[in-house]
Formats: C-alpha cells, structure tokens, sequence
C-alpha cells in the first residue's frame, strides 16, 4: 500500500469512527484528549504555579503600560461554581543581586476579595473588576480543565472543526450548571487548547463584551505539565493583555503570606 492511499484509508477510518459519536460524545473526548496532552494526571496534581515574564496591558488597542511580572497561583479544592484559585500578580524590576523580581506593586485575588498592594498599603478593587476576574476564571479553559471537569451540570458539545491560523481546530462548547458557555478551539494534532471566546453582559451599555484568549508556544514545565508561555486577551476586538513568560515552575511549596494580606498592612478605601 503506497503512503498516500494508507493516508487516504486513515482519514476515511478516522471520519467513520467519528462519525458514530454523538456532539456530546466527541466533545467530551476531545476535552479529554486536550487534558492529557497538558499532563494528564501530573496536571490534575498541580498544586501550584509561578510565571515570570514580561506583561503588557493596552487602552484602545494601544500599548499602555508594559512591566515585568511575577505571577503566583495556587489551587484550592471548590465548591461547585465557586473560585478555586488564589492569585498574586507582583510587578517591579529586577534585583540583579538576587536574580529575581523586586515587587513594587501587587494585585491580589483570593476567595474573600481583590486587593491592589503598594507601598502605601492595600486598597480594596472595586466589585466589577473582581467579578470580572472571577467569571474570567471560571470560564478559562486552562482552569477548567484542572477544577472543574467532574462539577455537576458540566457539558461538552462538539461544533466540528475548522481552521485557526492555518492549523485544523476541534470546537467545543463547554457549558456548566449555570448555562455560561465557553467556546473552545483545541489543535487538532498537538490536542492543546489554542483559542477560546465567551460573551459576558455589560451591565452599563445593556449589552455583551465578547473576550478571546489566545494560548499559544506551551513548553513542558515539569513533570510532564505542559503550559503557555504566551496568553493574550482581547475584549470586542481590541487587544488588553499579553503576557510572555520567560519562565514557568510548578509545585513550588507557596505559602499563605504570599496570597494575603499581612496582618499590620494599612487598608485603603476603595478608588472612586
């Protein structure tokens, strides 16, 4: 048998075996198939995760502010629906002596609330901002994928492929008990996840934000964990988040005091 007709023979197996799964069905296997190129079971198990790289924000599509950045996150054991994350995004510059960053500013996320940290203390974020940060969460592919997958009411429905990027995607909307849907493109040779899309109402302009977020060059990070080492975020078309990191460690024994607030900080009332 000559390559192109075994080639040829593959693909119609392929799309016969395809062809016998349910929408339901092969959008639960090709969530599945993403989890275990991620790592699989060391991806369930990872406790924890810093990032360090280089983090732009933008306004209007232009660069607004670049800093290098330390991000630290740590998973906790959820309720259904709630948060199980903590989050520190610590900014500065670098400490050539101790070859690491030397914060200058923070934005802390836990489950009780979202601080921004400074020098001058804590001052409280306002409610949409966190709410934001929390349904972003919740709908990230990367996070559902390790929380998430055995939550009740969770569904998983293929939309077919297509092409992204010159690459051919597998689409799946993935929906939990509360009917909020993400719609996730998975590479269809590597299985990683490479681009998602939901909308979210905009309770000022009695509308919907549509936000995209673009996973791209993962790297094997330990144990087997593959991660992105490039994330951009786009809301309703316009660019306002990069984050390039030039290093990523997992398990790395992070303590309570780096996601909370110290007991003698100064609290801030919140920004008008």
């Amino acid at each position: 048998m000559t390559r192109k007709v075994f080639i040829l023979f593959a693909g119609f197996a392929i799309a016969s075996a395809t062809a016998a799964e349910t929408r339901q069905e092969r959008g639960k296997r090709v969530v599945d198939e993403a989890l275990q190129a991620l790592g699989g079971d060391a991806y369930l198990h990872m406790q924890d995760r810093v990032e360090r790289g280089r983090a732009y924000s933008f306004w209007g599509a232009q660069l607004s502010g670049l800093s290098l950045a330390k991000i630290y996150t740590r998973y906790l054991a959820p309720a259904p629906g709630e948060l199980g994350v903590r989050e520190r995004d610590s900014f500065g510059q670098v400490d050539i002596r101790a070859n690491d960053l030397k914060e200058s500013n923070a934005v802390l996320f836990n489950e009780e609330g979202a601080w921004e940290v400074t020098f001058r203390g804590a001052r409280p974020l306002d409610e949409k901002r966190y709410t934001t940060y929390k349904d972003s969460m919740l709908r990230n592919i990367l996070y559902i994928l390790r929380q998430r997958l055995k939550e009740p009411g969770m569904s998983f429905y293929s939309q077919g492929t297509d092409f992204w990027e010159h690459r051919p995607v597998e689409i799946v909307d993935i929906t939990d008990a509360e009917n909020l849907t993400v719609t996730v493109q998975f590479d269809q040779l590597t299985k990683v996840p490479v681009r998602q899309v939901f909308r979210r109402r905009n309770e000022e302009y009695k509308d919907f934000d549509t936000e995209v977020t673009i996973f791209a060059n993962y790297r094997d990070v330990g144990g087997g964990v593959k991660w992105p080492t490039t994330i951009q975020r786009d809301r309703n078309g316009e660019k306002i988040f990069q984050m390039y990191a030039d290093s990523v460690q997992i398990n790395q024994n992070l303590t309570d005091n780096i996601f909370t607030l110290p007991a003698n900080v100064k609290l801030l009332p919140k920004a008008k």
